[in-house]
């Protein structure tokens, strides 16, 4: 494993960051409203520095 590869997120890891339910999460991200996300095969993961830059924007709104 490359120690400096970012890691990913799966919507798991940034729904409980994030303190919300899972459903929530994929109804930003059909909304595109919520964190920047990929699909990996199957698999929906997200880049912990997008989840971060996305937490960051919310809060600078408010």
């Amino acid at each position: 494993m490359n120690p400096t590869a970012e890691r990913t997120w799966t919507s798991e890891e940034v729904a409980a960051f994030l303190g919300i339910p899972k459903a929530t999460l994929y109804q930003w991200r059909h909304r595109g409203i919520g964190p920047r996300s990929a699909r990996v095969g199957r698999h929906l993961r997200y880049l912990e520095a997008d989840v971060l830059a996305w937490f960051r924007q919310q809060q600078d709104a408010a």
